[in-house]
């Protein structure tokens, strides 16, 4: 081998290394500017984007529902009773029911007594559950609500008095007359 030749084969494995290290120095370089960059430039449009998705998907309204502590709850009159959930079935005749007002309808259960009429509507009977299916009413809600469907269908029931719990309390004005 010459001296040309081996000058030569040293030269051509350095040359690449050089390369190589070049290349990867420049790479760093750029990497290095691209890290210092400063960021409070791109922060501010994107907080500001995060504004305008909050505000898009903020609720349209707050709703706050207060509860009032009146004491004790006022008992409800038999018509809103009625109206609020003996009507429902007693209305229309559903599930054999007596419709409000059906005379014929109620005479049979009017001859029965203001005590056993309250009875079962507080206690439940054939297809009606207990007080209707609403366990909040009270025995008294319950009662006022059997009188003022009794005396639409032609009874002649007193109102209880408010307070009055079972139908004991409260004594029919005039028996109806059975036929």
């Amino acid at each position: 081998m010459s001296k040309h030749d081996e000058q030569h084969s040293s030269t051509s494995t350095l040359q690449p290394m050089v390369i190589i290290l070049g290349i990867l120095l420049v790479l760093a370089t750029v990497i290095a500017m691209l890290i210092a960059k400063p960021v409070a430039e791109d922060v501010a449009p994107v907080a500001a984007q995060v504004a305008d998705v909050k505000e898009n998907i903020a609720p349209v309204a707050v709703v706050e529902v207060a509860t009032a502590d009146t004491g004790a709850a006022a008992a409800k009159s038999g018509e809103e009773v009625v109206k609020g959930g003996c009507a429902m079935c007693h209305a229309t005749g559903m599930m054999n029911s007596p419709k409000i007002g059906d005379a014929a309808q109620w005479a049979p259960r009017i001859a029965q007594g203001y005590d056993t009429l309250v009875k079962h509507a507080v206690e439940g009977v054939r297809t009606m559950p207990a007080k209707g299916g609403n366990p909040a009413l009270s025995d008294g809600e319950v009662a006022a609500a059997v009188v003022h469907m009794a005396n639409l269908s032609g009874a002649s029931f007193e109102v209880p008095k408010a307070g009055a719990a079972t139908a004991a309390e409260v004594a029919p004005a005039e028996a109806p007359a059975t036929n």
